[in-house]
């Protein structure tokens, strides 16, 4: 029966056990390297110090709490290695913690998985002290050095629930991501404010242009108002492009539900055409076809945004097909509030910060997994996502960069390579 098996974990488990036995023996060994001589040993008669005794500490582990007998010197010089002075937790389950809070799962939850698995007694304030210990890396990748030159950048903002004294308010959360000139995605930072507006982008921008961003060819962003030109005030040469996706959208709601299909067909040939010219005339045809005069409110969506959607058609179709949409940011926000939708709102503005760069870091970690386990497989078999957060280099990527090199030279514009 199970209950007169061994147990393996807990209190006077065999794992549990079988740990206390490894780690007193490798702090005795620590011990007699100290000193100098072996237990017992006549060396040591003489010597100026010797053992003396131990100190009984409780260990927490990934196998539960192991009572420790730690040994001591006369001298008092001793500092161990193995389970340092003051050490309450073995490396393994800080890392599992991490883990858990950047999967999602909030200090209170991480406490009772912990006693439930591992048997474990953490409080909640443990846990945030343990997850803490990040917010030096958060804050070396906050404002490391970045690449002179990024081809194309998408930035998007998703808000976030954030304690402000006595309340609790709603917070943006800024983020860009760039696409370097191997083809590379990375997130370049996570900024707070108390709503996205481009007077805060300027400062985002004025930032990144200080860590070493001198140059963005292509720019994309949704229709938040004035921000192309908090983009064009930092980096003056830069094309803004607004989302083509987010202009249909806002088109297609002032449709009936019976119509949106014949207007979103009839929209196509103004995103699809080749060049701004024919974009015009389709846009005019449209206008004054039966569907344009019953919803003119969609045709002036296109109409305000006009001079920052056309510079969308002077590019080639495989450039085209990555910047007609912020779907590579918004993929990543959409992963993202999937972990902090199980808080109900945050303490600090710091615990945002670190909950979002972990999660980032956790989704990368899975997707570079799935691209190992891919790897050598037919394309047809391969299961791992194509548009990755950090460290991708698509198909797709490699021959829109080859294109926009190609619309540099055409232009007399310095190519990005």
């Amino acid at each position: 029966m199970r209950s007169e098996g061994t147990r393996l974990t807990g209190p006077g488990g065999f794992l549990t056990e079988m740990l206390k036995a490894v780690l007193e023996r490798g702090l005795a060994a620590e011990l007699t390297d100290h000193l100098g001589y072996d237990k017992h040993d006549p060396a040591g008669n003489g010597s100026g110090n010797s053992r003396n005794g131990s100190t009984s500490k409780t260990l927490l582990t990934e196998v539960g709490p192991v009572p420790l007998d730690v040994p001591r010197d006369r001298a008092g010089t001793f500092t161990p290695q193995l389970v340092p002075k003051g050490e309450r937790r073995l490396g393994g389950l800080s890392d599992i913690i991490i883990s858990l809070y950047a999967g999602g799962m909030t200090v209170r939850d991480i406490c009772h998985h912990l006693h439930r698995v591992y048997g474990s007694d953490l409080s909640p304030d443990t846990i945030s002290t343990v997850t803490d210990a990040v917010l030096e890396e958060v804050k070396a990748w906050q404002t490391r050095p970045l690449d002179e030159c990024y081809p194309v950048i998408f930035v998007d903002a998703l808000m976030v629930k954030v304690r402000d004294g006595n309340a609790v308010r709603n917070k943006a959360a800024h983020l860009v991501v760039g696409v370097d000139t191997d083809g590379v995605k990375h997130v370049l930072g996570i900024w707070l404010q108390n709503s996205e507006g481009a007077k805060f982008w300027m400062q985002v921008f004025a930032e990144l242009r200080n860590r070493g961003v001198r140059r963005v060819l292509i720019a994309c962003c949704d229709g938040l108002e004035a921000l192309p030109e908090a983009i064009e005030t930092i980096w003056p040469y830069t094309i803004v492009q607004t989302c083509v996706v987010h202009l249909i959208r806002n088109s297609l709601k002032y449709a009936s539900y019976t119509d949106r299909k014949k207007l979103a067909t009839a929209l196509r040939p103004l995103y699809t055409a080749v060049n701004a010219d024919a974009a015009e005339s389709a846009l005019l045809e449209l206008a004054d076809s039966p569907l344009g005069r019953k919803y003119k409110a969609a045709i002036a969506v296109w109409e305000r945004a006009w001079e920052r959607f056309t510079p969308f058609l002077e590019f080639p179709p495989d450039l085209r097909k990555v910047i007609y949409t912020t779907n590579t940011i918004e993929s990543l926000n959409f992963q993202l509030r999937k972990i902090i939708k199980n808080r109900g709102h945050f303490p600090t503005d710091d615990a945002v910060v670190k909950l979002l760069w972990l999660a980032i870091c956790d989704i990368e970690d899975k997707r570079a997994r799935a691209r190992e386990a891919d790897r050598g497989k037919p394309a047809g078999e391969r299961t791992a996502p194509a548009r990755l957060i950090e460290g991708s280099i698509t198909t797709g990527w490699r021959s829109a960069l080859a294109a926009l090199d190609e619309f540099c030279q055409t232009r007399n514009l310095d190519p990005i390579h």
